[in-house]
This record gives structure tokens, C-alpha cells and sequence, in this order.
């Protein structure tokens, strides 16, 4: 999953982006309103994590600026202000969930967590294909009862495919979902990733649940 962090405490963002790296999320970070405006206008995220006290533009500006033209995007609001009001406005202006400051960075994952799998309409923290499962909780692999290795890279990879089962994912999608900005679009870095990944689970499974549709894209499905 690709989230945008907007925060001017850059200590925090700091904080907060090393915590999502961490359980293999792709994080891109600004520290201004007007900035978010721009990257959010040119780049797909699946959440954004918004600070309401912004230079450039404020938070609530940021807010109702995006939901004028995209109502799919998650909005997870940080803020100081904890007034029922306060709450209610951010609510009411588009967010899809609102976290007053100071907050724990495990309170943070778990309710990314949620709203990214709301995102998907997948109700159980577990993500099943055959006998292979995913807990997005722990951010974990598994098959048979023993844990795969896999990188980070590999983790955001197997988990989007494993959320978009049986539909093909193209490596542009992977591009926006699973990388950050910094990614270099003709880079052989996703076919590198997903060629590590697909032995990994063939050593695993016994056979290679990635199907490469030609001219489609990536699909996770039961059986090779």
C-alpha cells in the first residue's frame, strides 16, 4: 500500500514514515499543504495520513480540495485539536477516520490497517490463497505453519496481489501502490522483485500462484 504522510512537524513525519516502513508500506512524505495539493493531484495514493495545521495550506483545505475530485482515496486526519467539533468538521470535510495528537504509532498502524482493508472491502486481517495466508496485522507470510522471508519490497507485492485476487494487476498499478516517488518507472525493479518473490513461494508451495497474463498483468490465483 502507498501512503502520502502531510506533516510540518518533520521530527513526527520522520517518525511516523520509519514506523510504516517498517511493516512494508511505501511511504512518501511532504510537510506542506500546497505541496500535498500537488502531489495528490499528479500521484495515486491508497491513504493519506493529514495533518490539519499546515503551511501553504491547511489541512481542512487539503481536504476538501481532494474530495472535490476523488471520494476513493483514504484520509486518516493527526491533529491537536481534539474537540468534538473539531472531529465532527474533519468527519463531515471528507475524512475517513480522525486521530488526536499525542497518539501511539501502534494505534496509528491499526487503524491504517483498517481503513486500507475497508479500501478493499476484506473484513478479516488474514489474506488466504490456497494454503498460503497473509496477516496484514503482523505484516506476515505464511505457509504450512512456517513464516516466508520476504522482503519488503516482496511484502507490499504479495499483499496487493493477494488483496486484488483472481484480477490482473499491470506493473504500472504495482508502480503506484507498492513504490514511492523516488522509483524510476523504467527501472527493472518490479519484474527483479516479483521474479524473487515467485521462487520464494514456489519453494513454499510447491507451485507458483502468480500467473503472468501477457499484455494484462500480475494474477495471484490458487492454483499455477
Amino acid at each position: 500500500m502507498r501512503i502520502l504522510v502531510v506533516e510540518d512537524e518533520r521530527s513526527l513525519c520522520d517518525a511516523i514514515a520509519r514506523s510504516l516502513r517498517r511493516l512494508a508500506y511505501s511511504v512518501d512524505c511532504c510537510h506542506d499543504g500546497r505541496e500535498a495539493l500537488d502531489l495528490l493531484a499528479f500521484e495515486s495514493f491508497d491513504l493519506v495520513v493529514l495533518d490539519l495545521n499546515l503551511p501553504g495550506a491547511d489541512g481542512m483545505t487539503v481536504l476538501r480540495d481532494l474530495r472535490e475530485s476523488d471520494s476513493e482515496t483514504k484520509v486518516l486526519v493527526l491533529s491537536a485539536r481534539g474537540e468534538v467539533s473539531d472531529k465532527v468538521a474533519g468527519l463531515d470535510a471528507g475524512a475517513n477516520d480522525y486521530l488526536t495528537k499525542p497518539f501511539h504509532l501502534e494505534e496509528l498502524a491499526a487503524r491504517i490497517r483498517a481503513l486500507t482493508l475497508r479500501r478493499f472491502t476484506q473484513n478479516d486481517v488474514l489474506l488466504t490463497c490456497g494454503n498460503l495466508t497473509f496477516d496484514t496485522k503482523a505484516r506476515q507470510a505464511v505457509v504450512g505453519g512456517e513464516a516466508l522471508s520476504l522482503t519488503r519490497k516482496e511484502t507490499g507485492i504479495l499483499e496487493y496481489l493477494m488483496l486484488n485476487q483472481g484480477r490482473p494487476v499491470s506493473q504500472e498499478e504495482l508502480l503506484e501502490h507498492v513504490w514511492d516517488s523516488s522509483v524510476n518507472s523504467f527501472s527493472n525493479s518490479i519484474r527483479v522483485h516479483i521474479s524473487s518473490l515467485r521462487k520464494k513461494l514456489r519453494g513454499a508451495l510447491g507451485h507458483d500462484p502468480i500467473c503472468n497474463r501477457i499484455g494484462e498483468g500480475y494474477v495471484m490465483e490458487e492454483t499455477a
